[in-house]
């Protein structure tokens, strides 16, 4: 049998599918809450992307009435895309993407039968079996284009891992092998008799800022390894506290070169990814207080932070920090390379500050693995200012910052 250009049974059973949509995502939503284990907020975090859900129910019905049509890719098949991007952003596995659409199917598939038990007169074996056909086909069609959109940007940020790999181990070896070659040289001079008091001496402050370096570098990679775990499994902490850890490690510094390290009153009390933050901020005040300037009576570094809240139509939302200073600056011909591998601005005219180049750069890498941003301001009045901003799509973090959101 061949169904006519318009299958009366799937006509009722798209009508009936048009109608219960909103109550058939109400039934996905808490099947996956039930048996993934996942918060209900995070399973559609925005009104914007809820909404749209019913469109899926409502491309299947319109598949499912008409044989001659095809699933409409313009807007059904561009939302389970949406939805696959959203999996991938918030860290899904592909079977627990596999495990949502099951679902769908068997919700809607479970609605089918209760319905066919109501058409008067009862539908036809073969007219039935062919809008359940493509009713599943519908189904599988949704599911591929989320899950291949996935795994083409699973794909993709795969492979910009990969390259940011090579690129970091080009950086550390070359440090690692500078750093250690400085203190192989110097260590050996110590040993010769004929070595002045003050050669002895400048000599033990190379293997010393050496060390440091090597320190500090060992801690930037135990740091970086944190980031790459599962980010369901990475350790959160508000703001405040992650800032104050990092300039708990930096006060030693801190005092040795006078600079008062201080976090300003009211920053956001928003839920950060500690070892990224804490990574960022260590290298930010240990490049201030480094380059900090003696030829003022006080000395000073701050902390500041501001969270702009997700607009109503779903875009923006972002928490930004700022590490601001009142130290020498940077020249003006070396503020475009600042977070360039290996660039150091002041490199030549500044003595007695040790550094690699790299502090920066592992900055710019880490915020942009999050899918933020950095960038440097330079006030009239003198000083310098680093900046970081961090994507915040989560209700939660405004209200933490206690900000509204803006139309």
């Amino acid at each position: 049998m061949t169904l006519s250009p318009v299958c009366t049974v799937g006509t009722e059973l798209a009508a009936r599918l048009h109608a219960a949509r909103e109550e058939l995502v109400r039934r996905w939503l808490d099947r996956i809450v039930a048996r993934v284990a996942i918060d209900p907020n995070r399973v559609f975090p925005t009104d914007e992307l809820l909404n749209h859900v019913p469109l899926l129910i409502d491309g299947i019905a319109s598949y499912l009435e008409d044989p001659a049509e095809e699933l409409d890719a313009d807007t059904v098949v561009a939302k389970a895309r949406e939805l696959g991007a959203l999996r991938h952003e918030q860290g899904f596995g592909p079977h627990e993407i596999l495990k949502e659409h099951e679902i769908l199917g068997a919700i809607i598939l479970a609605f089918i039968e209760e319905t066919v038990e109501e058409l008067t007169p009862p539908c036809p074996p073969r007219e039935l079996a062919a809008c359940l056909r493509r009713l599943i086909q519908a189904v599988e069609q949704i599911r591929q284009a989320t899950a291949n959109h996935f795994l083409h940007l699973s794909a993709a940020q795969v492979q910009d891992r990969e390259n940011r790999l090579r690129r970091f181990n080009r950086m550390v070896s070359h440090e690692l092998k500078n750093r250690v070659s400085a203190i192989r040289g110097a260590g050996s001079l110590l040993g010769e008799d004929w070595i002045t008091p003050d050669e002895r001496r400048r000599l033990q402050r190379v293997v010393s800022e050496n060390a440091e370096g090597l320190q500090q570098l060992l801690e930037n990679l135990e740091a970086l390894s944190r980031l790459d775990t599962d980010a369901r499994h990475q350790r959160n902490l508000l703001l405040p506290s992650a800032a104050a850890e990092a300039v708990r490690q930096l006060r030693d510094q801190a005092l040795a070169r006078g600079v008062v390290v201080r976090i300003a009153d009211g920053l956001p009390a928003v839920e950060v990814n500690a070892a990224a933050v804490e990574l960022c901020l260590v290298n930010l005040l240990s490049n201030a207080i480094k380059y900090s300037d003696r030829a003022k009576p006080e000395r000073w570094v701050e902390v500041t932070g501001d969270f702009h809240p997700r607009r109503a139509d779903g875009t923006g939302g972002e928490l930004v920090v700022r590490v601001r200073d009142n130290g020498i600056g940077v020249p003006a011909e070396a503020r475009g390379k600042l977070f360039e591998q290996f660039y150091r601005a002041h490199d030549g005219t500044v003595t007695g500050v040790e550094g690699s180049g790299l502090g920066l750069s592992i900055v710019r890498e880490t915020v942009e693995s999050l899918g933020g941003r950095v960038w440097t301001e330079f006030p009239e009045g003198g000083g310098s200012v680093f900046a970081i901003a961090l994507p915040s799509r989560r209700e939660d973090d405004a209200a933490a910052a206690g900000v509204t959101r803006v139309s």
